[in-house]
């Protein structure tokens, strides 16, 4: 606890550009989707069946689609851990993401993992509430009139702009608390105050090329999902290694 603050530095959006790339060499490199292909969907999946099985659930397909962003930071901690050894010129295989669980910080990630996944949730309760208070409270007679009422009624609209507005508020603080404090907990044995702190003090230092790496991080999840989710076996491994190099670029050593 309160262990001395590292120094930032002030980036350009080049070095977001930077830190994708690298983040792609790093997935051609050890091919990680192997280790979201494992885990991420049967979750997917699980989700999707429920879905198929009623319509009580359906206007939270997206609220849960999205929110993933919110605790993908704490899913890549392998990832970050693969960028660091790769960095360090070690030997590296998918088996190394589960070295994080033996460094000494490991209590403080789980800790800040448990907020994002306390913050995914009450997004999802924000979400439902958005809905009964536009849209309901009868559930969607079918996924067809669902879409009609979203998009062609002034009340589908309403529950757009103000979800879109309730949602962009949870991402900004999952974003602050988390941008860089899981890399920094990798990459060095702080407290978790000062993680934090340090996350905060980066976005604030650049909040300009932070908020491109936010649309990047919201347009590359869309993109991803379109195809059945298929494109994040891809895209959540490049966002996790670059996550990685954007930290190393943010925060002096």
């Amino acid at each position: 606890m309160h262990s001395p603050a590292p120094a930032i530095r002030r980036i350009s959006v080049r070095d977001i550009g930077d830190a994708l790339a690298k983040g792609l060499d790093d997935f051609g490199a050890y091919r990680t989707d192997v280790i979201f292909l494992c885990v991420f969907y049967p979750v997917v999946g699980l989700v999707l069946a429920r879905f198929m099985f009623g319509s009580d659930m359906l206007p939270l397909l997206f609220p849960l689609a999205s929110g993933f962003a919110l605790v993908g930071p704490f899913a890549a901690i392998g990832l970050y851990e693969m960028s660091r050894r790769r960095e360090q010129g070690l030997s590296v295989s998918w088996t190394n993401a589960f070295d994080v669980v033996r460094l000494p910080a490991f209590a403080g990630m789980v800790v800040l993992g448990l907020a994002l996944v306390v913050t995914f949730l009450l997004w999802l309760v924000a979400a439902w509430l958005i809905y009964h208070w536009t849209l309901g409270p009868e559930s969607p007679g079918s996924v067809s009139s669902f879409i009609r009422d979203i998009f062609a009624t002034r009340p589908g609209w309403m529950m757009i702009v103000v979800g879109c507005g309730v949602g962009f508020l949870f991402a900004l603080f999952a974003m602050a608390i988390s941008i860089v404090s899981f890399p920094l907990l990798i990459d060095r044995d702080v407290g978790l105050d000062t993680a934090i702190r340090t996350s905060i003090r980066a976005i604030a230092m650049n909040p300009g090329p932070m908020a491109v790496w936010g649309l990047v991080v919201a347009g590359g999840l869309a993109i991803g999902s379109i195809p059945l989710f298929l494109g994040l076996a891809v895209v959540i491994p490049v966002l996790g290694h670059a996550t990685w190099h954007l930290y190393r670029k943010v925060v002096e050593r």
